[in-house]
C-alpha cells in the first residue's frame, strides 16, 4: 500500500519527523524514501525541485498527489488511511477540538525554537543583533511556561489520554528542546512528556539517524 509513495527527509528535521511519525503509526511501511543532507544543500536538487518548488523537506508524495507541507501530510494521511494503524484524530468534539488547538500552538512552539538555535544560520551575520537574540530567548521561555501547564496533568498525552495527531506534531519540535540542551528540572512536565513518548514504537522506528550515531545533543538551550 505505501508502495506509491515517496518521502524526501532530512535527520533531525521536526517537520519531516512528524510525516515519518504518521506514516509509522498508519503502519504504512515500505514507501520510497531518500534521506537528504541540509549542509550538502541536496533540498535544493532538481529531484526535490519537480517535487517541491520551495526546496523544502519534507517533499512528500502519494501517487499523483503531493504534499510537501507535514501539517497536510498528516492529515492527509489519517483522512485517506482512518480505519489503518493508529485513529490519530479523536471522535469526540471536546478531544477533537483539544487535538487541534494544540497542533495549531504547536507552530508557535516550533517557530520560536527555530529562533533560538538557529539564529546565526537564518539571520545574516551582519544583521545580528544580541538583543533581538535575548528577545528571542525570552519569546521561548514565556512559550515553554505555556507547554509546562498544559502537560501538568501527569502521563497525559496533549490532547487527553490517547495518542493523536497533537502528539505527532508536537513531539519532534519537544525532542528537539532537549537535543539543544533545554534544562529538563525547569520543565518538568515537559520532561516527563518526552519521557512518556520517546520510546513508542513509531517514534523510536523513526528516530533521526544522525541522533543515533551522536547521542549528545548541544547546549544551546541550557540556559532558556
Amino acid at each position: 500500500m505505501a508502495e506509491n509513495m515517496t518521502l524526501f527527509w532530512g535527520s533531525g528535521s521536526a517537520p519531516c519527523w512528524r510525516v515519518m511519525i504518521a506514516l509509522e503509526e498508519k503502519n504504512l511501511r515500505g514507501y520510497n524514501q531518500k534521506l537528504l543532507s541540509f549542509e550538502k544543500m541536496e533540498h535544493k536538487s532538481p529531484e526535490v525541485l519537480a517535487m517541491n518548488p520551495r526546496g523544502q523537506l519534507p517533499s512528500f508524495k502519494h501517487g499523483d498527489n503531493v504534499l510537501n507541507e507535514s501539517y497536510a501530510a498528516c492529515f492527509y494521511l489519517e483522512s485517506q488511511f482512518k480505519s489503518q494503524g493508529t485513529k490519530l484524530i479523536p471522535d469526540g468534539p471536546a478531544e477533537q477540538a483539544l487535538t487541534y488547538q494544540r497542533m495549531f500552538e504547536g507552530l508557535a512552539l516550533y517557530d520560536k525554537l527555530v529562533a533560538v538555535v538557529y539564529y546565526d544560520y537564518v539571520v545574516p551575520e551582519g544583521e545580528r543583533c544580541d538583543s533581538a537574540l535575548k528577545r528571542n530567548r525570552q519569546a521561548l521561555t514565556n512559550e515553554l511556561k505555556l507547554w509546562e501547564g498544559y502537560l501538568r496533568k501527569k502521563g497525559s498525552h496533549l490532547a487527553g489520554a490517547s495518542f493523536s495527531l497533537a502528539d505527532v506534531i508536537v513531539f519532534p519540535t519537544v525532542a528537539n528542546l532537549f537535543r539543544f540542551g533545554l534544562a529538563a528540572e525547569r520543565y518538568p512536565n515537559v520532561a516527563a512528556y518526552y519521557d512518556l513518548l520517546k520510546d513508542r514504537p513509531s517514534i523510536k522506528a523513526s528516530w533521526p539517524p544522525h541522533w543515533l550515531e551522536n547521542p549528545k545533543g548541544q547546549d544551546t538551550l541550557k540556559d532558556i
